[in-house]
């Protein structure tokens, strides 16, 4: 839109042109030359065709992506206002419309070359929910300060000094120039931006309420910030601490145990069963563990693999973890509070429940749940209710169904779904910090279960060995 505006208004001022110039001559302010004038017009058409070409260029790059073509990295060096300068990358279909873009945003191109096949990204770059949080508020902030979206979001990528997170935001910038919506811009980086948001900013910008919207999704990507990184805590902490065990056991049977072998088999005794297992597996440690961490290494990118790739497999293993002692529990807890967070954000902004459930199946990555919600989208369109399909389901607690089903009699579904997400929020919490508290003194003992085992299978014999010199 902003594009058609800008244009209007250049057309505009070319045709209103000779009564500027007469009032000009009348307060005499410049003398009725032909050149003057004559640089006046010139002036003006190339303004107009300037913007003609940005729209067209804009033209064939909605058309290449209609053809299905991907668009080419490009890096650009670039002087801005100040002299500065400064070094980025930018996805574009030709180097005119990487040019052009520069050029609209003040820039002085330096250099636009492609980017080489080593210097690409080996992994999509997002944004994490803490750095979407920050975006929304501070374009949020931007807006009610009166300042105009593509400027808000001008100024982000301004502050922004990685190149491929800098890249995402003039792209929107880019996409905002040529006219196009917000929702449409993030859109269009769909790999980028969350679908919930996508739809959410598609509302607001029927409603009319861009900046209210933009809080709430801040405050709902802070809230999903929060509960995933007690999530990874809750896994990482354990896992830390399990290596650690494993690798002291490991250093003491493959580098200390096999000091004393020699020892023992040049006395000659006899050693005790306890030493004779400590010695076996120290030697087949010593012997293998090339062969066993190269084993660990295949079967873990194989896992990882299967995880990524295969629906089935990846369903099998999430079924297995949620079932688990503990552990499931929190993982449990941490879906139901994303997936009724989410649900209630969408309900309490007019969202269709259909529309909602759609929304949800794409952003989740759990199979049992996206499971429950297709199940859910068909049970809709044959006329029944939300709570048919989560009824007596094991991965959705008795408590968050009868929540759900009195939000549906009641007509607060949208409120229910908040107070759900807000007591098993803390739920969640709770669970880690008592799993936390009570994992370091249960490995603790188990280590020096482990380590006191190798100590005596060490000690036994030479006790054996001093008895018998005496």
């Amino acid at each position: 839109m902003n594009i058609f505006i800008r244009t209007y208004h250049l057309v505009r001022s070319f045709f209103q042109l000779p009564k500027k110039i007469i009032k000009q001559i009348k307060q005499g302010k410049i003398d009725p030359q032909q050149d003057h004038i004559d640089a006046l017009m010139k002036e003006t058409k190339e303004n107009i065709q300037t913007n003609e070409e940005i729209r067209d260029i804009a033209l064939q790059s909605k058309r290449n992506k209609e053809m299905g073509l991907k668009p080419i990295t490009w890096n650009y060096v670039v002087k801005n206002e100040y002299g500065q300068t400064m070094k980025s990358i930018f996805d574009a279909y030709t180097k005119s419309e990487v040019e052009a873009f520069l050029i609209n945003e003040g820039y002085t191109v330096i250099s636009i070359e492609p980017r080489k096949v080593y210097e690409m990204d080996l992994f999509p770059v997002k944004l994490k929910s803490g750095e979407l949080a920050f975006m929304l508020t501070q374009i949020s902030t931007y807006l009610r300060a009166g300042i105009p979206l593509i400027d808000s979001v001008r100024i982000l990528s301004k502050q922004t000094s990685v190149p491929a997170k800098r890249k995402i935001y003039e792209r929107v910038v880019y996409d905002l120039t040529t006219g196009e919506n917000f929702s449409t811009a993030l859109a269009n980086q769909e790999n980028v931006f969350p679908q919930l948001l996508i739809n959410m900013v598609r509302t607001a910008e029927m409603t009319g309420d861009l900046p209210g919207t933009l809080d709430e999704m801040a405050d709902y990507f802070t809230s999903m910030d929060e509960t995933r990184r007690q999530m990874i805590s809750a896994l990482i902490y354990p896992i830390v601490i399990l290596i650690v065990a494993i690798g002291v056991t490991a250093f003491i049977l493959i580098f200390v145990v096999p000091n004393f072998v020699k020892l023992y088999a040049d006395s000659g005794s006899s050693l005790p069963w306890i030493t004779v297992f400590t010695m076996n597996l120290s030697s087949f440690l010593s012997d293998h563990y090339i062969l066993m961490l190269s084993v660990l290494a295949i079967v873990i990118a194989l896992y990882l693999y299967l995880y990524k790739n295969i629906k089935s497999f990846r369903k099998v293993m999430q079924t297995f973890y949620m079932k688990l002692p503990v552990f499931g529990n929190i993982i449990i807890y941490n879906e139901v509070t994303m997936f009724t967070k989410t649900f209630a954000s969408l309900l309490n902004h007019s969202v269709r429940i259909t529309d909602s459930m759609d929304i949800l199946l794409k952003i989740t990555n759990n199979e049992v749940y996206k499971e429950i919600i297709a199940n859910t989208l068909n049970v809709l369109s044959k006329g029944g209710k939300i709570s048919d399909s989560f009824r007596g389901h094991w991965a959705f607690p008795i408590v968050a169904y009868e929540m759900l089903v009195t939000g549906e009699n009641t007509g607060q579904l949208g409120v229910m779904m908040d107070k759900v997400s807000t007591h098993f929020q803390g739920l969640h919490r709770n669970l880690v910090n008592t799993l936390k508290s009570l994992i370091e003194p249960v490995t603790i003992g188990v280590l020096a279960v482990v380590v006191g085992f190798i100590v005596l299978s060490i000690v036994i014999p030479m006790f054996d060995m001093f008895s018998t010199i005496q």
